[in-house]
């Protein structure tokens, strides 16, 4: 069942790299400071459909992932601002309230015009 879905509009310069870096990915819909469109992927406006949950599956353009935590601010921030930071690890925890940790192969490729899914029971 879908949750959430949006589609990307724009990807920061940086975005890439900060991904390959650090592992993390940073989305908005609408970005509140000057200089974070640089290493963030924007997208369209979505609405949280149903609560997203740990195992729900997350797809980032072609590539799939798992969920396995969700920070205490990352759903209030997701709702609000379209904003969340996927982190690549697989981990049980997260080190940051607003990230969503998932697991599955590698970082995505992600392109303009991509579609951005939760999804899950």
């Amino acid at each position: 069942m879908m949750k959430y879905e949006v589609v990307v509009t724009s990807i920061g310069d940086m975005a890439s790299e900060l991904m390959e870096s650090t592992g993390d990915l940073i989305i908005f819909d609408t970005c509140p400071l000057d200089g974070l469109e640089e290493i963030s992927i924007m997208h369209t406006t979505g609405e949280i459909k149903r609560p997203i949950q740990v195992g729900d599956r997350v797809t980032l353009g072609k590539t799939q992932y798992t969920i396995t935590a969700i920070g205490d601010e990352a759903l209030k921030t997701l709702e609000e601002l379209g904003h969340c930071t996927f982190k690549f690890t697989g981990s049980d925890t997260v080190e940051l309230p607003g990230q969503i940790e998932l697991r599955g192969e590698g970082h995505p490729e992600i392109s303009l015009h991509d579609i951005i899914r939760i999804e899950g029971n």
